[in-house]
């Protein structure tokens, strides 16, 4: 996975920070952090179309800066997934998930 090079608010002028971004379908039970982006890719066969599920994601709370964390996996190929979004819980299809990038935590 490469890096991503984010550009500090504060200061444009000084050495660039490097984070790594992970899409919210690759994690495992546990897996937690803070959405960075969300973004719908190409649609999956027989998912929505990419605008229709970024919107949908977005009313429901996916937005950037909110903490989420994936509390169970779907016992049958690991999907669904259930996380935890802030205060709320949201089950999720894995192909849905792929387009929401995560900063994960410093401990994982």
């Amino acid at each position: 996975m490469d890096p991503v090079r984010r550009i500090a608010d504060t200061d444009l002028d000084g050495p660039l920070e490097t984070i790594t971004l992970v899409s919210l379908a690759d994690g495992r039970r546990g897996f937690s952090g803070y959405i960075a982006s969300v973004d719908a890719h190409a649609p999956a066969p027989g998912g929505l179309a990419a605008h229709e599920l970024e919107r949908r994601l977005l009313e429901m709370g996916f937005v950037e800066g909110a903490r989420i964390e994936i509390l169970h996996e779907g016992f049958i190929g690991r999907d669904p997934i259930c996380v935890k979004l802030d205060d709320m819980r949201v089950a999720l299809r894995r192909r849905d998930a792929r387009g929401v990038m995560v900063r994960p935590d410093a401990a994982q």
